[in-house]
């Protein structure tokens, strides 16, 4: 019955990404033989908003027009070859992966080499002052583990957060009726923005040490996450996105892993309802929005570079305003937020 219920929670997602997961349609970096020009938006960072990205890079600069001298918009994956020139003129940097190393890098170099870092994590203490986090869509993040492992359907927040403190680190202590075995939590690597989210989301300042770090965010093909006793944190959007949304690729999917739920305040939610992310679900604790994250001194400017910010990502800009950036974000899974275009300042 444990084993069936967590099957249940997301079957018809599962049976959707048996027929679409291997026809991806998201492209990894600039199109081949495309170098963005010096005045083109180019962003680097977060592995789960990548994707969306991308897409939005496509559908942005197709509305265009052929042969627009207008700033174009570009994207860099998380991971690939590395070191990468990002745009022409620019200094080649490392290549950033995850939301912490986006951020980092955009306050390192200038506009000629980063206009933009991809988020999936709020403003946070450590980060550099003089940034905007502005506001792109809602997202959610649950805990995850192979369909056919020894977890259970849900957990507490609480147990979750016993499971990562290493407090907690037998099934048996969740419930006597578990498999007596050693439960494995993972962490995504350690810029992830989904890594920082899901610690926040459940008080855990330093992981155990039976926590290990490493597997790239959203990413079930892990080899080290086919254990049956595995727990990882998972964006509820991005799992859609390959699922439902049929964007996944021969990596970038969920593998073996389904989503699982978490019980909080006594209430049992669901991430999932309907193909989307449960409303109930990302209006608690473990929903999240995702960001764009620019200088201020830029996005305030009244320049052609300021104008080309707002034109894409601010309130009355392309992708808060445009049908078809509307229709990226749902396929991808992300919810639409109200507060699509605003920034907060660091």
């Amino acid at each position: 019955m444990r084993k069936t219920a967590a099957k249940l929670l997301t079957a018809a997602a599962l049976a959707t990404s048996l027929a679409t997961v291997a026809s991806g349609s998201a492209v990894a970096d600039p199109a081949a033989g495309v170098t963005p020009a010096a005045q083109d938006i180019v962003g680097v960072g977060s592995d789960t908003i990548q994707v969306l990205l991308n897409q939005f890079s496509a559908d942005y600069n197709a509305s265009l027009g052929a042969g627009s001298t207008a700033p174009h918009l570009y994207s860099w994956d998380a991971t690939g070859t590395s070191p990468i020139t990002t745009k022409t003129g620019a200094t080649s940097i490392a290549r950033p992966n995850g939301s912490g190393a986006g951020i980092k890098a955009l306050v390192a170099n200038t506009s000629a080499t980063v206009d933009f870092a991809r988020s999936s994590r709020g403003p946070a203490a450590t980060d550099a002052h003089g940034l905007d986090f502005v506001a792109l869509a809602k997202d959610a993040v649950t805990w995850s583990a192979p369909s056919t492992g020894n977890a259970p359907a849900q957990l507490t927040s609480a147990q979750l957060t016993a499971i990562y403190n290493c407090t907690t680190t037998n099934w048996t202590q969740i419930n006597a009726s578990l498999p007596n075995a050693t439960i494995k939590p993972f962490l995504p690597q350690a810029d992830s923005g989904t890594r920082s989210f899901f610690l926040g989301a459940i008080g855990v300042t330093t992981p155990g040490a039976c926590v290990t770090t490493g597997p790239e965010e959203n990413e079930g093909t892990d080899a080290n996450l086919t254990d049956p006793n595995v727990v990882f944190p998972y964006s509820v959007a991005h799992y859609l996105g390959q699922t439902v949304g049929g964007h996944g690729t021969a990596t970038d999917a969920p593998g073996s892993l389904t989503l699982r739920n978490i019980v909080v305040n006594g209430a049992t939610l669901t991430p999932i309802t309907n193909n989307v992310i449960n409303t109930k679900f990302a209006n608690s604790s473990f929903g999240r929005v995702v960001y764009n994250v620019v200088r201020d001194t830029e996005w305030t400017a009244t320049d052609a570079h300021g104008q080309a910010l707002q034109a894409i990502f601010g309130s009355n800009g392309w992708i808060c305003t445009d049908p078809v950036a509307a229709a990226d974000l749902a396929s991808y899974g992300f919810l639409a937020t109200p507060a699509c275009g605003v920034a907060t300042l660091t």
